[in-house]
């Protein structure tokens, strides 16, 4: 008898541990999820540059990349480059998340925006200005007061509880992107682009 239950025990064990298709997503596998550090951004925001920004080529490239800033949350990384030979420059936000596929399995998405300089420091600008304008409609019922807008086809949501949260609406992606990181990205990427 104990034989069998050992039997059954390691068959159920064996089959949970090594199916190929899941029976949906728990609570353990979504928070065993890998997190996604600045790390991670730039070694996938590397690659999204070559293949997306500059192009092909034959010839060897040289070229600046640094992470900015990224979320406590790890949902949206900032990232600027520079390619002097092919006058190129500017700002990749990183986007990343949990998805499901089909089968019910977590996985971890990621996708990246690229913005020129130009764009970039208009919509850092564009943001804070907005901030700016809109911060007594914001404080005056916090939690409640939201201020949205579009730039290219990314959708901002702006709001004031005792931080400033910008949300990001892009792709499918849902990105949380707090004041302080914000701060730190057009600060940082002002003083890169110089």
């Amino acid at each position: 008898m104990k034989r069998n239950l050992l039997v059954i025990a390691f068959v159920l064990f064996f089959t949970k541990t090594h199916s190929q298709v899941a029976s949906g997503p728990t609570v353990a596998s979504y928070f065993l999820a890998k997190e996604f550090s600045k790390d991670i951004a730039l070694y996938r925001a590397k690659d999204y540059a070559v293949k997306n920004v500059f192009g092909k080529t034959n010839s060897v490239i040289e070229f600046e990349m640094d992470p900015l800033a990224a979320t406590s949350s790890g949902e949206v990384t900032s990232l600027v480059y520079n390619c002097k030979e092919l006058k190129k420059e500017g700002l990749i936000l990183g986007f990343f998340g949990s998805r499901w596929n089909d089968a019910g399995v977590i996985y971890q998405a990621y996708a990246f925006k690229d913005l020129p300089a130009s764009k970039a420091i208009e919509l850092m600008n564009k943001i804070e200005s907005v901030i700016k304008d809109k911060s007594k409609y914001l404080e005056n019922n916090a939690n409640s007061n939201n201020i949205y807008f579009s730039y290219d086809d990314l959708t901002f949501v702006i709001t004031i509880n005792a931080y400033t949260e910008i949300r990001i609406f892009w792709e499918g992606f849902d990105a949380s992107w707090d004041g302080t990181a914000f701060k730190r990205t057009k600060r940082r990427l002002l003083k890169k682009l110089d």
